[in-house]
């Protein structure tokens, strides 16, 4: 173990307490500012008619039925960010819902469109069951859900487990039954090769048909992102057994599915961060748990983009990106952290890997005061902000020139989504 005396302890101590975050460079911001951006990962509500239900299939597991937790400072109703979303929106204070409403009417079935024109978003990746009038390409891109295939027996020992996964297994047990709906089936098949041919590959395939760019798995509000390799005997005397505990089952489908979506020219989303909920597994959405999927040779066909950026575990997530099939956005962090906070840990991204580096907002029907708008515009502030501060401190450094500065980005914001997904 490192020992350092006093006076050297001392000077580490000051150092930690004096270093601080540079102001962002204001042409270098100014620029950032007007970049239009391609947001990996968000959850837009569609428009609904009067009478009609409200939109539910903006996420496979909506996190508004879960248990209450102790929410982030900036996620609390009076944090000041969201006032400031209201007023930049709707032109007033936090939670005048009238006037909200009177610009929703008058912009009509353009409204999310007009919401990521004041997120300066070009496109968004719209995590959704099914996509819907209002929310539609170009401007929006479907990310359908893949995790119900991966549960296809009796899931009631897995629900009993704590009142979310009650919850979460419940929704998911609904959107498999859709799924075996759309394949002509009301329960899954006999055998394991049935259930691959008729509903998982074909489910794809058709979602893929349907504008999919790629697939999204919530995995980690249901179980531990620890996806060993499994072969397919072993797996097909589990399906045919229909055992209660059935995680190699689970593995074995998460790879198949991954496969799939290499063959397919589908990333695989995976929710990678200390999710929603005083039950969540923490532990459990490790990044490096994935580890043995991204060095898999079967899998290196598929491109897997770990959502969120793997917070708490931002050590952890940097060094997967040496694998080159893997890649991060920072989703959620540009809406929970400080500007100054999410700079340290873009910048460090941008020093090892930085074509790995996706902006996302993960926008979301939160609350009442922090609709998917007000979440959206903020993250999208934010990001940008913490963007612009990485890129200062680097050019203050002399790591980078200002014109390297632009192009890491334009990279993060734009560039480096356009290459994963092949988008124009």
């Amino acid at each position: 173990m490192l020992r350092y005396p006093p006076l050297c302890l001392a000077a580490l101590a000051l150092a930690a307490c004096t270093q601080s975050t540079p102001a962002a460079d204001p042409g270098l911001a100014a620029e950032i500012q007007r970049i239009r951006a391609i947001d990996n990962h968000a959850h837009p509500v569609r428009i609904t008619q009067p009478g009609e239900p409200a939109d539910r299939f903006f996420d496979a597991l909506p996190v508004d039925n879960m248990e209450p937790q102790s929410d982030p400072v900036n996620l609390r109703p009076n944090a000041p960010s969201i006032a400031d979303a209201w007023r930049a929106l709707y032109g007033a204070g936090g939670g005048d819902q009238q006037r909200k409403q009177a610009v929703m009417q008058q912009k009509g079935a353009t409204y999310p469109e007009w919401v990521l024109d004041q997120m300066g978003v070009e496109t968004m990746l719209a995590n959704r069951v099914s996509m819907g009038p209002t929310i539609q390409p170009p401007r929006f891109r479907w990310v359908p859900y893949a995790d119900a295939l991966i549960f296809p027996l009796d899931n009631s020992k897995l629900a009993a487990v704590n009142s979310d996964r009650t919850s979460f297994f419940a929704l998911e047990d609904q959107l498999r039954a859709r799924y075996l709906e759309d394949a002509g089936l009301s329960a899954p098949p006999a055998t394991l090769a049935e259930y691959l041919s008729r509903v998982v590959t074909p489910t794809l395939e058709r979602q893929r048909q349907g504008g999919a760019a790629a697939e999204k798995f919530e995995a980690a509000y249901l179980r531990s992102l620890a996806f060993d390799k499994v072969d397919r005997a072993t797996a097909e005397r589990i399906y045919a057994a229909k055992a209660p505990d059935y995680k190699p089952l689970q593995d074995f489908l998460f790879r198949y599915i991954a496969a799939e979506c290499g063959r397919l020219g589908m990333a695989v989303h995976i929710h990678t961060e200390a999710g929603a909920g005083g039950y969540f597994d923490v532990a459990g959405a490790n990044p490096l748990n994935l580890e043995s999927v991204l060095d898999d040779p079967d899998l290196r066909k598929t491109k897997f983009v770990m959502l969120h950026g793997g917070w708490p575990f931002l050590g952890e997530i940097t060094a997967l990106l040496t694998k080159p099939n893997a890649y991060l956005d920072f989703s959620a962090q540009d809406l929970a952290r400080t500007p100054a906070a999410l700079s340290h840990t873009l910048r460090e991204w941008l020093e090892f890997v930085p074509e790995k580096i996706l902006f996302a907002t993960d926008a979301y029907p939160y609350s009442a005061e922090m609709g998917w708008e007000e979440s959206g515009w903020i993250a999208a502030r934010t990001g940008r902000q913490a963007l612009a501060i990485a890129l200062t401190g680097m050019m203050r450094d002399g790591e980078i020139t200002r014109a390297r500065a632009s192009e890491l980005a334009r990279m993060v914001l734009r560039d480096n989504a356009r290459a994963l997904y092949g988008f124009e």
